[in-house]
């Protein structure tokens, strides 16, 4: 019995998902649009990144096959590796939805059964059904915002007015999300959170699958920040994940990041909490030195998305997948024998695309470590193999869904 890690690059698309057109996304490519872009020279920084894109070990993994495989084209720039080190592929969703919750719930074996709710593109988004007993139960003078916006974007224009009037900031998005921002400070960091539970119990009705707490700092339009302290509540899973299955056989689940989050805190033992890729990282490598025969550690790499994919942030996208990939092989450092690696997203963000919501898009696939021999592992119909095969690796009992990738 070895150890199992999923690690998800938020938001990573290799593009060319089979049923894009029925969310809008035709033609989005998040890897291949980047690196496109790198290679045309147009997602230069000065001072900073140039050049094609530059992810060697992420390469070598099968990265760039992977890409190719989903959509005919191998990214531009990217050297084109013969015979990856890992077994590699790529993954569609079966799921309804293209957002973090629906993916890694697939992920980890549970394909979402429902149409999550949504809040339509009109001014006001949130129903007065909302809104009213929002106020009224928290004590609030009113809201502000109330409609689809960028979370940094609102922020810079409301902020000021946010500070003024004691109201806080309410906006969504094509995902089936409210997000609420108030001033750490001047609001306060609890009753934020207050809010967001109240919210959350408002929003059950419609089937809103998070509500996001985003506190800020700062003075002005110039200077607001959104902190560290972001905290999503969340609808729990409808069933059993593979995080549960594990608990129940007696092993340690780590979450790094915002996984306890997205599943409510179900199957997860140990909650390392790490705001950004750095943080994240670092909590990864300390999971991976205390975790057991048999236990699962279970990453969500945040920035990829929330910084540089919403923002449409090509250069700084490019820049964060160079800065991880370099750091893949402090992780490889730490494997032991039997170890198994899935590497892996859960949507597609292609920051070259319109707008600024996520994009569906197909997954690369690259499960590596000591005495795994890569190999080319196909498309895969549903996410729910990732799933399947820690549970196999891991003498776990068999998921419902997916089919065993090794």
């Amino acid at each position: 019995m070895a150890r199992a890690f999923l690690l998800v690059m938020d938001s990573v698309g290799v593009g060319g998902a089979a049923d894009a057109d029925a969310f809008g996304d035709v033609g989005a490519d998040t890897v291949g649009h980047i690196a496109a872009e790198c290679a045309a020279g147009r997602a230069d920084v000065a001072g900073g990144r140039s050049g094609p894109l530059r992810i060697p070990n992420m390469s070598r993994l099968g990265l760039g096959r992977a890409a190719e495989a989903s959509t005919g084209q191998h990214p531009a720039g990217v050297p084109r590796i013969e015979a990856p080190e890992a077994v590699w592929g790529y993954a569609s969703e079966v799921s309804k939805g293209k957002d973090t919750q629906s993916g890694h719930w697939e992920l980890a074996g549970l394909p979402v059964p429902f149409a999550w709710g949504y809040f339509p593109e009109t001014v006001p988004a949130v129903p007065d059904s909302i809104i009213a007993p929002l106020v009224e139960e928290a004590g609030l003078p009113g809201v502000l915002g109330n409609h689809h916006a960028s979370g940094t974007g609102i922020i810079e224009e409301l902020g000021e007015e946010h500070i003024r009037t004691g109201k806080p900031i309410l906006y969504t998005s094509a995902d089936s999300v409210l997000q609420i921002c108030a001033h750490e400070e001047h609001f306060g960091l609890q009753r934020l959170y207050d809010v967001c539970e109240i919210a959350r119990v408002l929003c059950d009705p419609l089937n809103i699958g998070r509500v996001i707490a985003r506190p800020f700092t700062g003075e002005t339009a110039a200077t607001f920040e959104r902190t560290l302290n972001r905290h999503d509540y969340a609808i729990p899973p409808p069933s059993d994940t593979l995080l549960d299955v594990a608990v129940a056989a007696g092993r340690r689940v780590f979450g790094v990041g915002k996984i306890a989050d997205i599943f409510v805190g179900r199957g997860v033992t140990d909650k390392l909490r790490a705001a950004n890729n750095p943080a994240q990282i670092e909590a990864t490598l300390k999971a991976a030195a205390m975790a057991g025969e048999g236990d699962l550690v279970f990453t969500n790499f945040i920035d990829f998305d929330q910084i540089y994919g919403h923002r449409r942030d090509i250069a700084g996208y490019a820049a964060c997948l160079e800065e991880f990939d370099r750091r893949l092989p402090e992780l490889e450092a730490l494997l032991r024998p039997g170890d198994l690696v899935v590497l892996t997203a859960d949507h597609g963000n292609d920051p070259a695309f319109r707008g600024s919501d996520h994009t569906r898009e197909n997954i690369p696939l690259m499960l590596f470590g000591p005495g795994i021999e890569g190999r080319y592992a196909g498309h895969r119909s549903s996410y729910t193999d990732v799933a399947q095969t820690i549970a196999r690796h891991l003498g776990l009992p068999e998921m419902p869904h997916g089919t065993s990738i090794l």
